[in-house]
């Protein structure tokens, strides 16, 4: 059975104390707003999945509570960055199996200041879910007192620049390009526009991504409607221009190949996004060459160049030339991250995934004004989180 995405919704990301609300305040306007994107109401909602990594346990009744108290079953995830588009994954699985015919997909977060820790209480990594992947950064690179995951993501792009010659110039390029995009979107925590120069020049946070290369800790939340071919044809949405569908998913999880290199380029997931990409391509029956657009998960700079080597959109290497080239941006072969991306959109963790996915929705409605990629049809999302998990979804406007 076919799922589609009938509607979206989400916050503007915020700086995280920079608004006063409440991630359940978040929800219901997220929420509410892919509700009446989808033109249903919450009664005709039969399961939520709802995705956050900072809260207690029932917060997603919590939250999902803002929205009706109509008693359906409401599932809380939690799966590292990758939280959004695992909630996404379990409302498509839901609908595609036949279990329900209409999902709500949320994710949210509510964050503090400063960098994200190591992915432990009290900073005790001997606990981590994440110590085996620290383990390895620190048996190759040692340990530096500065913050964990852009430590290991840093450590990436020094490996990747000793091996394929990738350059600081083209690192900041990434970054550049993002923040450009940004400039044009009003759900984005930054709408500000930094050249090459400006992206260099910023506080280096562990050699060499700057802090213009790293995303931000944000406040926010995403909504999305998914239904079945059945509830689309009961309420006529078949021939609206509105319905997306999701063409196909997978989501990879660690391997030894993860582990085996002593990597950081491995440990910090290209392997699970290639996995994922290679699993999407053979379900669908199409390739990164029918893909117009991509929202991709850029937590880092360097990791935008390590999707496109995993996504296939150039061979292992080749990233920092193709991102210089302009082949990523309006005019190039793809379009990346024309929301701007986690480094300029935000990274609210639980949001992120399906934030990914509505940007993709309104993309390939052809609906959002200066940031349109022309003619877009086919659209892919990337997500992936430390510990971990990869998720890449392929979309297509019905």
């Amino acid at each position: 059975m076919k799922a589609y995405v009938a509607g979206v919704g989400m916050t503007k990301f915020e700086k995280p104390e920079s608004r006063e609300w409440q991630y359940w305040d978040m929800v219901r306007e997220a929420g509410n707003a892919a509700l009446a994107d989808a033109g249903i109401s919450y009664d005709d909602v039969e399961q939520v999945p709802v995705g956050y990594c900072f809260q207690p346990s029932t917060a997603g009744q919590r939250a999902a509570y803002e929205l009706g108290l109509t008693g359906i079953p409401v599932y809380n995830v939690n799966n590292n960055c990758a939280t959004g588009s695992t909630a996404l994954m379990l409302a498509r699985q839901l609908v595609e199996g036949g279990a329900a015919d209409c999902v709500l997909a949320v994710g949210f977060e509510k964050m503090k200041r400063g960098a994200l820790g190591g992915g432990s209480d009290g900073g005790d990594f001997a606990t981590s879910p994440v110590a085996r992947h620290y383990g390895i950064m620190a048996a190759r690179h040692g340990f530096e007192m500065t913050p964990p995951t852009a430590q290991i993501f840093g450590d990436a792009a020094r490996e990747h620049m000793e091996k394929y010659g990738t350059t600081e110039a083209q690192l900041a390029a990434v970054a550049a390009k993002n923040h450009r995009h940004s400039a044009h979107n009003p759900y984005a925590q930054f709408q500000d526009v930094y050249d090459v120069d400006d992206i260099l020049a910023a506080r280096v946070v562990h050699h060499p991504l700057t802090k213009l290369q790293c995303s931000p800790t944000s406040d926010g939340a995403a909504a999305a409607v998914v239904v079945s071919e059945r509830f689309a044809r009961e309420r006529e949405l078949l021939s609206s221009r509105s319905l997306v569908e999701i063409v196909a998913q997978a989501m990879t999880t660690d391997t030894e190949d993860s582990f085996a290199s002593g990597s950081c380029v491995d440990v910090v997931g290209q392997p699970m996004s290639r996995a994922a990409a290679r699993q999407v391509y053979e379900r669908s029956g199409l390739g990164i060459e029918d893909v117009d657009v991509v929202e991709l998960h850029d937590c880092f700079s360097i990791n935008e160049l390590l999707t496109y080597e995993a996504l296939g959109m150039c061979e292992p290497g080749e990233s920092g030339k193709l991102v210089e080239s302009g082949g990523t941006t309006y005019g190039g072969r793809w379009v990346v991250n024309p929301s701007g991306g986690l480094i300029s959109k935000g990274h609210p963790l639980g949001a992120t995934g399906i934030a990914q996915v509505a940007e993709l929705v309104w993309q390939l409605r052809g609906t959002v004004g200066e940031r349109q990629v022309p003619g877009a049809e086919v659209g892919l999302a990337h997500n992936i989180g430390l510990g971990g998990a990869a998720v890449v979804t392929l979309l297509r406007a019905a």
